[in-house]
């Protein structure tokens, strides 16, 4: 399998093959090998035109694997294909889903619980507030939170979820190679050295991003999740095009509403209007997605109370973070006896303050 694999990176090496056309030549040679080796007046019958069977041709000729696999491993890059118990269940339920996915850093169990988070790069004070206080407390709630690696809205989910102690996954629009340069650079480091989750990209090394592939990723960030939340976008942004794939799958879509004096409240408006999930606040998103925050907590995490002290703040914190002044309020505790026990929660690991005197379940 080892060996069979290594076709598969071959394959998708060459960029003119995709998920359908590599499904069509492992049914019709029955292995990836095979298909490499396969000559040109045999790739001609099953269909391919004469410019693709020389191009092809032509890339395997001057294809070193070898030497491709040592540029992964420099830059710390690993293939999965989507017969890898890695590769995610939710993205390989998808029918175009891609058939190798490169990766940097790891997905884990928990990440099927992910929730995209999407909108504008030229996000205003309005869209960044929303966003960061969204995905802070779906971090909160374990939800892994999936973006693009984009300015504006994907930076800004991204951070807040390593900021509040969550995972993230960024999904790339090139080769891994080309994540590295610029303003991502800082992010991707945070994502890998922190162990906070993966960017990942099914392009090879060498593929730098273009317009068509932006709409390709999009539908990776759609099939990761289950479902895609976009926080503040104008009629012609490309998350959009992210919530139009969700939609296909059958997955919720969720939508901020913001001012209708801004421009980049248009495309939060027309998914409302075409049915997209208005949200409010993090219930509504658990809300629909059935997530049962108590048995998440208590069994999955297994964070269990001491004494009867931290079983009242776990149940207070059990379905959303809350400031100190609200645990005193609903405990009908004396605000420095409140403020003695969640230090010795959070010493515990029990809890986490996310800023602010605003805590959470850990």
């Amino acid at each position: 399998m080892r060996e069979e694999k290594n076709y598969w990176v071959a394959f998708s090496a060459f960029p003119q093959i995709g998920p359908k056309r590599f499904s069509l030549l492992r049914k019709y040679f029955g292995s990836a090998k095979r298909a490499w080796e396969a000559k040109k007046e045999t790739l001609l019958k099953i269909g391919f035109s004469e410019k693709l069977v020389f191009d092809f041709i032509k890339f395997r000729e001057g294809f070193d694997l070898s030497s491709y696999f040592l540029r992964m491993e420099k830059l710390q890059i690993r293939a999965i294909t989507f017969e890898d118990k890695e590769y995610p269940e939710s993205l390989k339920s998808t029918a175009d889903r891609p058939f190798l996915l490169y990766l940097i850093g790891e997905i884990k169990p928990q990440d099927s619980l992910a929730l995209g988070v999407v909108g504008t790069r030229k996000i205003t004070s309005y869209g960044r507030e929303v966003t960061e206080t969204l995905v802070t407390n779906l971090a909160a709630f374990s939800l892994t939170i999936v973006s693009g690696l984009a300015y504006g809205v994907d930076s800004v989910a991204h951070n807040a979820a390593i900021e509040s102690g969550g995972r993230t996954i960024g999904v790339w629009a090139g080769g891994l190679d080309s994540v590295f340069p610029g303003y991502r650079k800082n992010l991707v480091e945070k994502i890998i050295k922190n162990k906070k989750g993966a960017v990942i990209s099914e392009y090879p090394l060498g593929f730098s991003p273009r317009v068509s592939t932006f709409p390709q990723r999009n539908r990776i960030i759609a099939g990761l999740s289950l479902g895609v939340l976009v926080t503040e976008a104008a009629e012609d942004s490309g998350s959009l095009i992210t919530a139009k794939f969700c939609q296909k799958l059958k997955r919720p879509v969720f939508a901020v509403p913001g001012p209708i004096t801004s421009s980049l409240s248009g495309g939060t408006a027309k998914l409302l209007k075409e049915g997209a999930k208005l949200v409010y606040n993090v219930k509504d998103i658990l809300n629909e997605l059935k997530i049962e925050q108590k048995v998440k907590i208590q069994e999955a995490r297994k964070i269990l109370p001491d004494d009867k002290n931290e079983e009242m703040i776990l149940k207070i914190l059990e379905r959303e973070p809350k400031s100190v002044d609200q645990i005193v309020r609903e405990s009908k505790r004396e605000t420095g006896e409140v403020v003695a026990i969640l230090a010795l929660m959070e010493i515990k690991g029990k809890i986490k303050d996310l800023g602010g005197a605003v805590y959470a379940v850990c």
